[in-house]
């Protein structure tokens, strides 16, 4: 069911408000346990690395369950697979909250992932599918500020559920929620008839090797020494073979995975790599700051977490304006606007030291979120602008899927970044550090390397000059990731509404 087709759909406001809820709920699970892997750690009696699996689990699990959406959604209904996806979700959460062990607690977290995987792109296509067409940036402003504040707000929001109670409740919070968005959506949304497909195992199979194979790898290389380790070797290999057979799977087999002529729509091909420039971004720079802020800038954990959350402040005022302009200008313009917004708030970061002044954060991080929202709304709403409403789920489905590997990539290449740039930049200072180098000469001179306790101070000093160097350059890397999506809003066709007598089709300039 359809706005297009059924004029207007009742009780379209609780509809939105369960939606949200959905939405929400699994992308702040995405980042709020972060905070509380440490106390977790200690209760589930788990070493470093151990621990690290409560994350990696529900990654993979929601990362190989995305791409089966569509085929689940065409097959049980719509609202079944929502209901049943907001249930099971709703039980794994309580059951990661009550876990006892490191195995219980990484299994429960698994089929969380499993659960969840459909709430993000379901929530999204009831909404394309209840909203007509001039409606839909607005739609799409509400649905999105779920997705893009979520993750922002996650680990302010565990941090302070674990400083007040415990880490149990970082779980626990999404019972209630959970259970009134299943009941809203069981007495509100229009049920939608299943239709029979075959399920292709082989195209499934291949795309979940590809998939598990490349998250695990990104997961795990840090800690593993990347290709030094026969693991991050093995997990590679997995994910180009699983990738490559599912490639020519999908080309050669009479009825595959994933509907081949999807890809032949170009705004949609254009959108998934904006969305996955996107994903990098949007985590990448969250993981980074939070302890740039707490490691440089010397910011308590309560008070990071408050500067973080002008971002999330900004991404909303951006997407509400965005959500009102999206149907008046064209929506290329409002992805360029944001673009530059966000480039050139990762390029004023590039000069951060900590030195910088907390009104300097503060509005950086706002215009960032604020340059976010201006991409994201318009994103939405232009990339499935041409696309048949048959393959609504399967397109936002592919969306997510490309955000969160994006988000996966981004975060494991910045880490590495920092990991290995600190080295090479110490390696880079300390040979500057001679009794010939006039900055040592004087006042200074105690400062060489002559007893323990001097060479100790002048390490630390040039830890921290390596730090500030590799947070910079990862700052950089932002910038330069997202400036290449000004190209792509050349490939894309502006949808042009139709005429009030049709309304909800979209055609070409």
């Amino acid at each position: 069911m359809t706005a297009e087709t059924q004029g207007a759909v009742p009780y379209r406001a609780l509809i939105t408000v369960c939606a949200m809820m959905a939405t929400l709920m699994q992308s702040l699970d995405s980042t709020i346990a972060n905070v509380a892997l440490p106390y977790m750690q200690g209760s589930l009696s788990a070493s470093t690395d151990q621990v690290t699996w409560v994350l990696t689990s529900y990654i993979t699990a929601a990362a190989i369950m995305t791409a089966p959406v569509g085929w689940l959604s065409a097959r049980f209904g719509l609202k079944n697979l929502y209901l049943i996806s907001m249930i099971g979700f709703t039980v794994a959460s309580m059951l990661c909250g009550i876990a006892g062990s490191l195995t219980e607690m990484v299994v429960f977290r698994l089929l969380q992932g499993v659960f969840g995987a459909a709430l993000v792109p379901l929530s999204q296509s009831t909404m394309l599918s209840i909203y007509p067409a001039e409606q839909r940036g607005s739609a799409m402003a509400i649905w999105g500020m779920g997705v893009m504040v979520g993750p922002i707000l996650g680990p302010t929001l565990g941090g302070y559920l674990t400083e007040l109670y415990n880490w149990r409740w970082v779980f626990f919070v999404n019972l209630p929620f959970g259970l009134l968005a299943t009941a809203g959506m069981w007495a509100f949304l229009p049920r939608t008839e299943p239709s029979v497909r075959p399920f292709d195992w082989t195209g499934f199979l291949t795309l979940a090797l590809g998939i598990g194979g490349l998250q695990l790898m990104l997961d795990r290389g840090e800690t593993q020494d990347w290709f030094g380790s026969t693991e991050i070797i093995i997990e590679t290999t997995v994910a180009v073979l699983g990738f490559y057979l599912f490639a020519v799977h999908m080309l050669t087999a009479e009825r595959p995975f994933i509907t081949p002529r999807i890809f032949r729509d170009r705004n949609l091909n254009a959108g998934l790599l904006v969305m996955f420039a996107v994903g990098m971004v949007l985590l990448a720079v969250s993981a980074l700051l939070a302890p740039w802020l707490q490691t440089l800038a010397n910011y308590p954990v309560e008070t990071a977490g408050l500067a973080m959350a002008p971002r999330g402040v900004g991404t909303m005022m951006a997407m509400l304006v965005a959500g009102r302009l999206s149907n008046r200008v064209d929506p290329r313009l409002l992805m360029g606007f944001g673009i530059l917004v966000l480039s050139y708030s990762l390029y004023t970061m590039t000069g951060w030291t900590p030195a910088v002044s907390d009104f300097d954060i503060i509005t950086n991080t706002a215009l960032q979120g604020f340059g976010l929202g201006f991409v994201f709304v318009p994103l939405q709403v232009i990339a499935f602008a041409t696309l048949e409403p048959a393959l609504r789920t399967e397109g936002t489905a592919l969306l997510s899927l490309v955000r969160n590997v994006g988000s996966a990539i981004g975060i494991s290449v910045t880490t590495a970044m920092v990991s290995q740039t600190v080295q090479v930049e110490h390696s880079v200072l300390s040979s500057y550090i001679t009794p010939l180098n006039r900055a040592f000469q004087g006042a200074a001179a105690s400062l060489m390397p002559t007893t323990p306790h001097s060479a100790q101070v002048l390490d630390g000093i040039l830890n921290r000059q390596a730090l500030i160097i590799a947070y910079n350059n990862d700052w950089k890397l932002m910038m330069l990731t997202s400036l290449p999506m000004l190209l792509l809003l050349l490939l894309m066709r502006r949808p042009k509404q139709a005429a009030p007598a049709e309304p909800g089709h979209a055609v070409m300039d």
